[in-house]
């Protein structure tokens, strides 16, 4: 699994970003600043960093310069709200491999960060990831949920929200929460959507009385698996 460094201050967005990124198939470890980013480089083994410009402590570029110095060869990105055009040469004169500016949707940052890393040769092998779900098998890599030897291709956008729901089964998960996690936002079109994959969900796991997506009333859903 590929490791990411996210160095992102702003709790909400970062938390975001990690859970994003992680049901992606990432492996992410997040520092709250350049400080305890920096720290956590020199311990571990990473593929590619994200770095937000504005931190406490030690900003992105001072913290790209340090990185550099200890391991030239590991690619980053840098995150920021700004908009000048200095920051942005700033940025990518320090080798910077791309530079995002806030506010982004999630999807680019992973696409960007996947086209990066097939770029540098750093992509890991993907290797079958099939959940038992009840009497479904669950493959996430390819897309396809299966219930006796009958393959019910998937959308990405359904492998994501059935990655989700399985993530925190038999727990209640708010709506808001999961529309940020999975949708990127909780807004009034991003919650229609969201309304429409959870039906088809119904469907498919129709096939076994041991599942069922429960709704809560104003609060969110469960995602019950009767393990007995």
């Amino acid at each position: 699994m590929t490791h990411v460094l996210l160095a992102e201050d702003d709790f909400d967005f970062g938390s975001i970003l990690k859970q994003y990124l992680e049901i992606h198939q990432f492996q992410v470890t997040w520092a709250k600043d350049g400080k305890e980013a920096l720290g956590l480089f020199t311990t571990a083994d990473f593929d590619i960093c994200v770095f937000d410009v504005m931190m406490p402590k030690m900003d992105g570029f001072t913290l790209a310069e340090k990185v550099i110095e200890i391991n030239p060869e590991v690619p980053f990105v840098f995150l920021t709200a700004k908009k000048m055009k200095e920051d942005r040469v700033t940025g990518l004169k320090l080798g910077a491999d791309d530079y995002i500016v806030k506010p982004f949707e999630a999807d680019i940052l992973v696409l960007r960060l996947k086209n990066i890393l097939k770029r540098t040769g750093r992509v890991q092998p993907r290797k079958s990831e099939v959940h038992r779900i009840g009497n479904y098998d669950f493959d996430a890599i390819n897309h396809q949920l299966v219930f006796d030897g009958t393959a019910q291709r998937l959308t990405e956008k359904e492998t994501l929200l059935i990655q989700y729901l399985y993530q925190h089964k038999n727990t209640m998960i708010k709506r808001e929460d999961l529309l940020k996690d999975v949708w990127g936002n909780d807004d009034f079109f991003s919650g229609r959507s969201m309304d429409v994959f959870i039906s088809r969900l119904r469907k498919y796991f129709k096939q076994d009385p041991s599942i069922a997506i429960e709704s809560i009333r104003g609060v969110g859903l469960t995602f019950k698996i009767n393990l007995t």
